[in-house]
């Protein structure tokens, strides 16, 4: 269980270990910001593909060698990414890496519950901390190894999942009981409910704000400083996104569940998807302040950890179908959304000024929030609580 849960951790502090480097893998490698946001762009693109089948393919070959092979993928292509010449290469190697994530954390949460001896809600609340613990201190790590140099995140990751690996190797016993098994187009065939769908739409659009602020950011933060007269380098970003990851996660696990409960799903979600449209604009509007920009994408971290987690509570309870295809589906539409902002943000930036990726972030919000309201009638069943602690963290899972 605690081979998983710090296997866990390692592999969520992958989603921002690049954020920090990325202004130094364009100093490096004489890449453009646009090219070096390709680095989210793969990886994110490749794990939603991967998402639609990662219930097949565990129900298949079982969770241990689903686990094993997520983690093989990672150590590989993180490994790879470090030792590469070119940003293609590392854009390249990014996309494996995404594939084996999302095999990994497919399956993570059945793994540390079936191997808990001490009752599935301590389980469950250990895999809870580590994800928080891996999200806020991605950007921190990244931070501090990439201050030595871009490739310390990169390898840095492949050592942690390396030990990872093999302490899941040689202590997690597969389970007696035979893998459930779905269909390779399950989750395909989940969008066609009604309510599904329109989730998938809104989480769509928000995801493509979300990216907007975590992939752009770190070149206008770079920009300002450089215009104030001092370096603000990969330490100094790392902890800007590590308070970044620590509002999000504490959010996330602690304040969404109790916002859901008492005020209901779907007021917290136009509530989140409002906040954050508001935060993009600030960040247009505050581009060149150093300051401005820190507290905003810090503000928006709280906001973020709620909606993700509330959005994906909607999808858990908006159909009957079993969660990991419900949440196979959205999530895969979902990353599409976060795969798309990167790629247009920095061509964005250079044909219309530093400010107008959060513009086009924040009307992207408010286009979620406009298709949560027209939609209003299939979901007015949301709202349930929990059948169980399973559910929550699966939500909270998927919402990450």
């Amino acid at each position: 269980m605690w081979a998983i849960a710090f296997a866990c951790a390692v592999s969520f502090m992958g989603i921002g270990l690049v954020d920090p480097i990325l202004p130094a893998i364009s100093k490096e490698l004489d890449a453009t910001p646009s090219q070096t946001m390709w680095l989210f762009t793969s990886y994110l693109f490749i794990t939603g593909i991967a998402m639609f089948f990662t219930s097949w393919v565990s129900g298949r070959i079982g969770v241990k060698k689903t686990l094993i092979s997520g983690l093989v993928l990672v150590v590989a292509f993180a490994a790879l990414a470090g030792a590469s010449g070119t940003v293609d290469a590392i854009i390249g190697f990014r996309a494996g890496w995404g594939l084996g994530n999302a095999l990994f954390i497919s399956t993570a949460l059945a793994a540390i519950v079936g191997a808990a001896s001490g009752g599935a809600r301590q389980a469950i609340v250990l895999y809870e901390a580590a994800l928080g613990v891996g999200l806020a201190t991605g950007p921190l790590i990244g931070g501090l190894l990439g201050s030595v140099s871009w490739r310390g995140p990169f390898f840095g990751t492949a050592a942690l999942m390396g030990i990872a690996m093999i302490a899941i190797i040689a202590m997690l016993r597969s389970p007696k009981e035979a893998p459930q098994r779905v269909s390779i187009v399950a989750s395909f065939r989940a969008l066609r409910h009604p309510a599904l769908l329109a989730l998938a739409g809104v989480a769509l659009f928000y995801n493509f704000g979300f990216f907007v602020l975590l992939a752009y950011s770190p070149y206008p933060m770079e920009a300002a400083a450089a215009a104030s007269g001092f370096e603000f380098g990969a330490h100094e970003l790392g902890l800007v996104f590590f308070g970044w990851g620590l509002a999000l996660a504490i959010t996330s696990v602690l304040v969404a569940p109790f916002l859901t409960r008492r005020l209901g799903l779907r007021p917290v979600l136009f509530a989140m998807l409002g906040g954050l449209a508001v935060c993009l604009v600030l960040l247009g509007a505050l581009v060149d302040s150093l300051t401005g920009l820190v507290v905003v994408v810090i503000v928006a971290g709280l906001l973020l950890g709620v909606m993700n987690t509330a959005l994906t509570e909607a999808v858990m309870e908006a159909t009957d179908l079993p969660r990991n295809v419900a949440s196979s589906a959205y999530s895969g539409v979902r990353f599409m959304g976060g795969a798309i902002a990167p790629a247009v943000a920095g061509p964005i930036a250079v044909a219309f000024g530093a400010g107008m990726p959060y513009w086009v972030g924040a009307a992207s919000v408010v286009v979620a929030i406009l298709l949560l309201a027209l939609t209003g009638h299939r979901l007015a069943h949301i709202g349930r609580s929990h059948e169980d602690e399973f559910g929550e963290a699966a939500a909270i899972t998927a919402g990450e």
